[in-house]
């Protein structure tokens, strides 16, 4: 069975500590992908995530992510997710895969849990999944940061990153 994830009710979101002393969270608004299913078990998953979507509530900050100092969506306006590697026991599960970002492709690992089948109010079969994880954003050339005079650098390298999916049957 073939699953498509329903914007509508999935986010993508990241947080980055500011300073070293708070954080900063975003989404990124814009993305599709599919999940299938072979036997009842996760086949592939595949996520393609519009970069220029993203969204931390600050439109001068969102900008500078898009310029050739963070995101450079003027050439890569993409990134994507593909599934490698799926492990379930019970609800919990971890999903390996490679991330893709300004051109550079490495591996990562989200654990999380999924949910369903379960039916809505309208009949229709929804699936879910919570996944988190970390990474260091500097594997994929997001390297640009400020010295801070008193020790320390403006952005930390650690981005946090959760997914909260819902999929409906592909049409």
């Amino acid at each position: 069975m073939k699953w498509a994830i329903d914007p509508a009710h999935s986010q993508i979101q990241f947080a980055v500590k500011h300073l070293g002393i708070s954080t900063v969270r975003g989404t990124f608004e814009q993305f599709s992908g599919t999940i299938e299913e072979d036997n009842g078990q996760v086949a592939s998953v595949n996520v393609d995530i519009d970069v220029n979507s993203i969204n931390t509530g600050a439109a001068q900050r969102d900008g500078h992510l898009k310029s050739a100092d963070f995101f450079d969506t003027a050439e890569y306006p993409t990134a994507s997710f593909l599934l490698t590697k799926f492990d379930r026991v019970g609800t919990d599960v971890t999903a390996s895969g490679e991330l893709t970002i300004r051109g550079a492709t490495h591996p990562i690992t989200l654990k999380g849990d999924i949910g369903g089948p379960a039916t809505d109010p309208y009949g229709n079969q929804k699936v879910s999944a919570t996944l988190e994880t970390k990474f260091s954003r500097k594997e994929w050339g997001l390297v640009w940061n400020v010295a801070l005079e008193a020790g320390g650098v403006l952005v930390s390298d650690d981005v946090r990153m959760s997914i909260d999916i819902q999929a409906a049957p592909a049409v």
